[in-house]
């Protein structure tokens, strides 16, 4: 595969690829079989129920853990290669900051450990939220800490921004506010971002991929502005109490019924043809119906879907 054979332009097309990844525990496998690639450039959801693989995934990328099977590649280079370490950043949910440091001792902290380092753009996230830098850690909000640990993360200055539910424990207003400044300081940069969140609706607005994970299995992968279009809610009438014989050829991810009415999430396979109420769902419908129903098939797009054929040697 060009990004994974040679360095350059062609190694960049792809921020993170998977390939059989899989991790087992003693448990049982918390990922099993995944590939998929993530253009680089896209802000990507994942999403996924507890339990799905999100958070391992994520270790394995950040090398807190290691691949059973398979494997990870960040920006063509594999996740344990020492080249790969300055091209990412990672902020889990718990932000471990130390809190007896002021907030300019951990921006100092930040700059003994990476090299390209970028004190004003660290400086700049946290004036924006009026913070003082002789604060300490343990006295800032919740609010404050997650603008200080985005500080650490930009400053690091990545390519690939790994985030594993940073904003959960956030009011709605700093949430917001913590959603915006994501945005506008990936956006400056064309910082690949990697997002885990349980907050669909807040995923719709800033996600234009998808990566979406059930049961430790890719359930869904792709730009948002292809899979949701892919899929139509239909209503109708039962025929001897199943789905009308018309809907065969399509796959049918959820079906709902109420007496003889149903109503499908059915990702179509050209025209629908019927006496039925049509609508366009909108992405949270969409991932909702797949992670209610993990048997359903998986959807991923051409793009993320990475070919055998391709060479993928170091």
């Amino acid at each position: 595969m060009r990004g994974m054979t040679t360095p350059g332009a062609a190694a960049t097309q792809w921020a993170l690829e998977a390939r059989g990844l899989g991790k087992k525990y003693h448990r049982g496998w918390a990922l099993k079989d995944c590939s998929f690639r993530i253009p680089a450039g896209r802000v990507c959801g994942l999403v996924g129920p507890n339990g799905a693989g999100k958070s391992t995934l994520l270790s394995l990328a950040t090398r807190l853990t290691e691949p059973t099977t398979g494997e990870l590649r960040i920006f063509g280079v594999p996740a344990d290669s020492p080249e790969a370490l300055p091209r990412y950043a990672y902020l889990s949910q718990d932000k471990p900051l130390f809190k007896r440091f002021t907030v300019a001792e951990t921006l100092r902290l930040g700059q003994e450990l990476n090299p390209g380092w970028d004190q004003a753009a660290a400086e700049r996230i946290v004036h924006g939220g009026q913070i003082p830098m002789d604060a300490r850690i343990g006295t800032l909000s919740g609010g404050q800490r997650t603008r200080v640990a985005f500080a650490l993360a930009f400053g690091k200055r990545p390519d690939l921004l790994l985030l594993d539910e940073p904003m959960a424990d956030l009011d709605p207003l700093a949430r917001d506010e913590m959603s915006s400044l994501l945005m506008a300081e990936a956006a400056e940069r064309g910082t690949t971002v990697l997002m885990s969140s349980h907050l669909l609706s807040e995923l719709e607005h800033m996600c234009d991929y998808l990566l979406v994970l059930s049961g430790g299995r890719i359930r869904m992968a792709g730009e948002t502005d292809e899979l949701v279009p892919m899929h139509t809610l239909v209503t109708g009438v039962t025929e001897d109490g199943r789905l009308p014989a018309a809907l065969a050829t399509h796959t049918a991810i959820e079906v709902r019924t109420a007496g003889r009415q149903f109503t499908a999430m059915v990702r179509h396979e050209g025209r629908l043809t019927g006496d039925w109420q049509l609508s366009e769902p909108g992405m949270e419908e969409v991932l909702l119906a797949y992670l209610r129903n993990p048997e359903a098939p998986a959807l991923l797009s051409p793009a993320a879907a990475p070919s055998h054929r391709e060479d993928h040697a170091a």
